[in-house]
């Protein structure tokens, strides 16, 4: 787990430290992502009936797809809180805030979907395991976050 975490911690950091970055360097720290995380993925999550685990890849790939574009809603929404931390009013901290709180809640419904869709395809444990690796990895990302942005008002002090 040390180098998953390591891992998510890099590529969590290098988006913020480069935050001012264009859609390609996303891109590319997003494709870097995803396939080490698929790599990740592979070694954790063992299926041995190949009918299931091309069953589960096909999934995977769409989820990973979906995530991706959520994840890219998230960086933008982050560069947003960047740009305007200065000079935050009220609307626009609710509405960051607001919107912080819809990503949060479509990820892990995300997960919770292709978990289901998952278990009826290849079975309940290797579901179980995405499942658990996936929340792994958001909880892991969502604490990088917290540690690498400021909390409002506290540059200000």
């Amino acid at each position: 787990m040390k180098k998953i975490t390591t891992l998510l911690l890099a590529i969590c950091l290098s988006t913020f430290v480069f935050g001012q970055s264009n859609k390609e360097d996303v891109d590319l720290i997003q494709s870097l992502y995803g396939k080490e995380k698929k790599t990740i993925v592979a070694d954790f999550i063992k299926i041995e009936d190949a009918t299931k685990k091309d069953a589960f890849w096909k999934l995977y790939d769409e989820y990973e797809t979906k995530r991706k574009e959520l994840g890219q809603r998230r960086i933008t929404l982050l560069e947003r809180y960047a740009n305007s931390y200065a000079t935050l009013d009220d609307a626009t901290t609710s509405d960051i805030i607001d919107q912080t709180a819809v990503l949060g809640i479509q990820t892990d419904k995300l997960i919770q979907t292709y978990q289901k869709k998952i278990e009826k395809a290849a079975g309940a444990k290797p579901a179980a395991q995405f499942f658990q690796l996936e929340s792994y990895f958001l909880s892991a990302i969502r604490v990088s976050i917290f540690e690498s942005i400021p909390f409002i008002g506290e540059l200000t002090k």
